[in-house]
């Protein structure tokens, strides 16, 4: 029974942890320094199409932290969804991806890079909230300054 509707659609088929590393190059001998490591954080939205109405976008983070200029730890994890996206306007599905969906995603990662340095024997990193409309505001403004495509849909 297909049902044909004109009607926006807009579902989550599955959120998975697409990539996850952990280095800790200069351990034992950096676990023993007793100064406090700077913490480096980056983010990354990227979106593509995956099938017909059907999209994947990832969130990237790389957290690396340093004690002067030895690496103690680097984390970089990549956490994406599967978004059905059908009869949205063309206009807004620049939106719908930079916006909606990573702020559907962004909490599992925030949770397994905070798990995967646990694991490795640190304290938890915990990655800021982050507003994704002003994020994709930044990003409009940036490419109307000067044009380069971010997010392509085709």
């Amino acid at each position: 029974m297909a049902e044909q509707s004109n009607d926006p659609v807009f579902q989550i088929q599955r959120v998975y942890l697409k990539e996850a590393s952990l280095e800790q190059p200069n351990s034992p001998a950096i676990l023993l320094e007793q100064e406090q490591p700077s913490v480096d954080i980056q983010l990354g939205v990227e979106a593509q199409q995956a099938a017909d109405g059907v999209y994947e976008v990832a969130v990237t983070a790389t957290v690396t932290t340093k004690i002067k200029d030895r690496t103690v730890f680097l984390v970089e994890a990549k956490q994406a969804g599967i978004f059905e996206i059908r009869n949205v306007p063309a206009e807004q599905m620049n939106a719908v991806m930079g916006i909606a969906c990573p702020q559907i995603v962004y909490p599992y990662l925030r949770s397994n890079v905070s798990d995967i340095v646990t694991r490795a024997g640190f304290p938890p990193v915990h990655l800021a909230e982050i507003n994704f409309q002003a994020m994709f505001e930044q990003q409009q403004q940036a490419q109307a300054e000067q044009p380069s495509g971010i997010i392509t849909t085709a």
